[in-house]
């Protein structure tokens, strides 16, 4: 079995943490993903025979590292998608990104398109179809002068396709290491990270917020600079 790092399980959710470089799900490429490893963790420790059930709430992009949440049951996968759809579902992200900003906080807001056939976005106007709007709210937490890259903590409200990428590049920050919309640190690791996720327990409606935090080696060694 995998190595799982798991935050949080009862009868109804698991909450672990995904690896950068692991897809949320299965795609083409037929590699090991989040949904079938957290399926053989329940298979093996509950001696499950047959198939085992979980629900996909959420996906992470598959560079991407950090918190996700995956439903036992299908009550709870509903209601946890209910929570997704009416904006209960918070998530909070870690991102290393090029340059000092010059407002310590502030909110990113843009109108974002998808391109299908390049698995892309970008800003565009709002009149464009097909056009979605794309808010987030960012706060600088570190600068570090010597590197010239900034640690942001990211609050997404609307989750559009590689929306924290595109609108932190479009902004002049593009996040370090990313190989589609970066300027800096290409063949590295990118630095985003899914760090903080604040939902309703399905059943018990009791609301939960998990942190998890990446390792702090490579470009995220500025989560120790003092």
């Amino acid at each position: 079995m995998q190595n799982l790092k798991i935050l949080f399980e009862d009868n109804h959710i698991i909450v672990v943490e995904k690896q950068p470089n692991i897809p949320s799900q299965a795609d083409k490429t037929e590699d090991r993903d989040m949904l079938t490893i957290v399926k053989q963790y329940i298979k093996e420790k509950y001696n499950k025979p047959g198939n085992v059930y979980l629900g996909l709430v959420h996906r992470l992009d598959r560079p991407v590292g950090g918190i996700m949440i995956f439903a036992k049951t299908s009550k709870a996968a509903s209601r946890l998608s209910n929570q997704v759809r009416e904006k209960v579902f918070k998530k909070k992200y870690l991102a290393v990104v090029d340059g000092e900003l010059e407002q310590k906080e502030g909110i990113l807001e843009d109108y974002l398109y998808k391109d299908e056939r390049h698995n892309t976005s970008k800003v565009v106007s709002k009149e464009k179809k097909n056009a979605k709007l794309a808010k987030l709210d960012y706060k600088v937490l570190k600068y570090n002068e010597v590197k010239n890259l900034s640690l942001v903590e990211i609050d997404l409200h609307t989750g559009r396709h590689h929306q924290i990428r595109v609108q932190l590049s479009h902004f002049g920050h593009s996040i370090f290491g990313d190989q589609k919309y970066g300027t800096r640190g290409q063949g590295k690791q990118i630095a985003l990270w899914a760090y903080q996720l604040t939902v309703k327990h399905p059943i018990t409606k009791e609301e939960m917020t998990f942190e998890d935090l990446p390792e702090s080696t490579g470009t995220w060694c500025i989560l120790r600079d003092k």
